[in-house]
């Protein structure tokens, strides 16, 4: 028998036949793995930088924006092809499915270098948009402009990272993701201290991750070791393609869109109280992207198999693998939160210095976000759900929900009521009101996949 059948069957009797409880954590952990590397040099950037002073941390906490964008353009080509090709396989049609993968790779290329063109002919009014303050604009530009030449990359990476996983193979996604994150970690300290580039080095670390870890995600397809093909050949933009793959992966997109206003409103709030604000809570979201790393992770892997077997039409897995999942990450959210919470002083303080605002108020902003953090990771639950099971509205008003139409509208009255605080517990408050989205679909979910299930019992009884 073909190694490649025999792979194929071995990923349908995973898919359908191995106990949630483990079918799951073999998806998510590679997944979670890469994540948590992708958080630690980013955080690494802000830890390496806040030696050179408050106004150079401001400046990445400002490109957290930029880096914002860059997802933008490739995350709803990505979370798009990764539901549609995991259904696609879910019903055997795998040439389709290569079909999907190389349209959403080139097409994110193509945005990805969009993006660097604009950024780099527009740098100082992109960075002043992004929130730059005055005292820390040239260190924002100089940390933008490697990022940008990468951009291209960095798109078409979250395609290969989707798409790696849909089709079973999430440890060759955690090693292009993970050995990325620690070359990054390596790099920093090289070219910002001996080689005494400053912030630009950081910059240039980063740029260099994000090249090793493309070419190490496109090598299985290059190589034809990974289940689906892509090549140039394979590039079929129809009608069809776009409008399944747009549908559901418009919710990621807007959701990073939103997060880049989101972002810049924040930046610009933050930067108007003064540089110690606007960095102490950039310190803050970088650090919190660790347990939001393992919730979304967790969430990857359980989107694929809800996907699969949806279109293997059995139902009762996707029951079970929501309730086993939404279990999991309420309890393994109270966990981490009651960890950071513990450990936040100190966390903090080895990005503040002797900065005694930047210092409490990213404390604070910490402690709130880790008690709406239950909350967080049970709607990206939910959120996955949709996504898998091609409920584009449902996915569309959850991935919104965090940065967009729970967050915005809390923004100035918070920050108008509370100043700094507010602006450190803003988001910890949209976290809380998602609830009111999050509740009605799920119900709403449960309604279909009970549909469904009564449905299939009456054609195969």
């Amino acid at each position: 028998m073909p190694h490649r059948t025999m792979q194929n069957r071995q990923r349908s009797a995973d898919m359908l036949e191995q106990p949630i409880s483990r079918i799951i954590p073999k998806m998510a952990i590679p997944t979670i793995v890469a994540f948590l590397i992708n958080s630690v040099y980013s955080l690494a950037d802000t830890y390496f930088v806040s030696s050179l002073g408050t106004s150079a941390t401001a400046a990445v906490s400002v490109n957290a924006s930029l880096d914002q964008l860059i997802m933008m353009a490739g995350s709803m080509l990505a979370v798009g092809a990764n539901s549609y090709i995991a259904r696609l396989l879910g019903r055997g049609d795998e040439k389709k499915a290569s079909q999907v993968l190389s349209t959403a790779f080139f097409l994110a290329g193509g945005l990805g270098a969009t993006i660097m063109i604009l950024g780099l002919s527009f740098m100082e009014p992109m960075v002043r948009m992004l929130g730059a303050t005055d005292t820390c604009q040239q260190y924002a530009v100089d940390y933008a402009t490697y990022v940008l030449y990468a951009a291209p990359f960095m798109a078409c990476n979250f395609v290969m990272n989707q798409c790696l996983r849909s089709e079973g193979s999430a440890t060759l996604s955690m090693v292009g993701m993970g050995f990325g994150g620690v070359l990054n970690c390596v790099l920093d300290p090289i070219f910002i201290f001996t080689l005494d580039m400053g912030v630009a080095g950081a910059s240039l670390a980063t740029a260099i991750s994000k090249w090793v870890s493309f070419a190490i995600l496109i090598f299985p397809y290059l190589t034809r070791r990974s289940l689906l093909r892509l090549s140039l050949g394979n590039f079929c933009p129809s009608q069809e393609i776009i409008t399944s793959v747009v549908s559901v992966g418009s919710s990621s997109m807007f959701r990073s869109g939103l997060a880049v206003v989101a972002g810049i409103l924040l930046n610009d709030l933050a930067g108007s109280i003064s540089d110690s604000v606007l960095a102490g809570i950039g310190v803050c979201t970088k650090v919190m992207m660790f347990p939001f790393s393992i919730i979304l992770g967790f969430g990857s892997g359980f989107q694929p198999v809800a996907g699969y077997n949806w279109g293997a039409k059995r139902y009762d897995r996707v029951e079970e693998s929501y309730r086993f999942c939404a279990w999991v990450a309420l309890i393994g959210a109270g966990v981490l939160a009651l960890l950071v919470t513990l450990l936040s002083d100190q966390i903090i303080v080895a990005f503040a210095g002797v900065d005694p605002q930047m210092r409490h108020i990213g404390r604070i902003c910490m402690i709130s976000q880790c008690v709406a953090l239950p909350i967080h990771a049970w709607v990206a639950v939910v959120n996955m759900l949709c996504a898998g099971l091609g409920n584009a509205k449902g996915a569309f008003a959850l991935a919104t929900a965090r940065q967009g139409t729970c967050f915005l509208p809390l923004l100035f009255p918070m920050t108008w009521l509370l100043g700094a605080y507010g602006v450190a517990t803003v988001q910890a408050a949209a976290d809380v009101l998602s609830l009111a989205l999050a509740v009605p679909i799920m119900a709403g979910m449960k309604k279909r996949i009970a549909a469904a299930k009564a449905e299939h019992s009456q054609e195969h009884p």
